[in-house]
């Protein structure tokens, strides 16, 4: 049980840097120094929502099959 708990704080903890990484990265992006050293996002979020959308479309349609509804 703490092996999974772990496992989970950790994809967590994970996800949530790269997102302030990224807020951070667009703030700063606006100004010419940012575009200058071609620092990139780490996460392309519309692409990683997209995913997430898509599984949990996915999950919820093998759920309704095994529920029976």
């Amino acid at each position: 049980m703490r092996v999974l708990f772990g496992m989970i704080i950790g994809a967590a903890i994970t996800i949530g840097g790269a997102y302030v990484h990224d807020s951070l990265y667009a703030s700063v992006s606006a100004e010419p120094p940012a575009a200058v050293t071609g620092e990139r996002p780490m996460v392309n979020w519309d692409v990683a929502n997209a995913f997430a959308r898509r599984t949990s479309a996915a999950a919820r349609e093998q759920w309704d099959k095994l529920s029976g509804k």
